[in-house]
């Protein structure tokens, strides 16, 4: 008996902010929405295809998001060019602590959730 691996990880937005929510997580950041079973729609959200695993944006009330470190590091190419993006779109990076091996920032997406680029030093 093992874990053999990570299947999805979970964010949440506000209830009724799913337009809001697809805007930004396939507009912007140019994520796939792939279908969510029809046995869970009516509970709101969607779900989103990352590489080889899956991001579930689900909807919840009465959260402040903004403080929580809970976050979802999203492994990426050319950080500065992320950087760059998310500046035109107004979202604001916040400098992360250094770790070896790594460049990286941090930022708030427009619900609160935390959010890490990192990418890889050659």
């Amino acid at each position: 008996m093992r874990i053999v691996g990570l299947h999805h990880a979970q964010i949440t937005i506000p209830r009724g902010a799913e337009e809001q929510a697809r805007e930004f997580y396939c507009g912007v950041l140019g994520l796939t929405e792939i279908e969510k079973p029809a046995s869970l729609r009516a509970r709101g959200g969607f779900w989103l295809q990352v590489g080889d695993r899956e991001v579930h944006v689900g909807t919840e009330d009465g959260v402040d998001r903004r403080k929580t470190k809970a976050h979802l590091a999203y492994q990426v190419t050319d950080l500065a060019g992320w950087r760059k993006k998310l500046a035109e779109h107004g979202i604001s990076v916040l400098e992360s602590i250094p770790i070896p091996g790594y460049d990286r920032f941090e930022f708030r997406d427009p619900f609160g959730n935390r959010v890490e680029m990192i990418e890889q030093k050659d």
